[in-house]
């Protein structure tokens, strides 16, 4: 079994998808909170139905190279057995969901026909 690609800090811009589900919502919610109490990143909203690309529910967080560093340690250390994407923000959609993609945890099945 492949493990799956851990973040790299080589690009200017990422997003990071935490990914749950409703036994892990409060969870979830609260990191998320946290993050952006402890970091002031731009977090959005809790969604609590696939959106786009991500076939779980997710959260999303907006940060920069700048942020890289000192944000992704924080965020494995404490998303308890949640899965978290972390990818480029090039606007290669399609590049960014795949050769730009790395996981926190277990990679999650991502639907990417829209980008195709």
């Amino acid at each position: 079994m492949t493990s799956p690609k851990r973040p790299i800090n080589n690009h200017n811009a990422y997003h990071a998808h935490v990914y749950f589900d409703e036994h892990t919502l409060a969870f979830a919610t609260q990191l998320c909170q946290r993050i952006a109490e402890v970091f002031a990143l731009e977090v959005g909203r809790i969604h609590q139905k696939p959106v786009g690309p991500h076939t779980r529910w997710s959260c999303q967080v907006k940060f920069t190279h700048a942020d890289f560093d000192r944000f992704i340690p924080w965020l494995d250390r404490y998303r308890g057995e949640l899965s978290v994407l972390v990818h480029a923000d090039t606007g290669d959609n399609l590049a960014d969901h795949t050769t730009h993609a790395y996981w926190l945890g277990d990679a999650v099945e991502l639907d990417l026909r829209m980008f195709r």
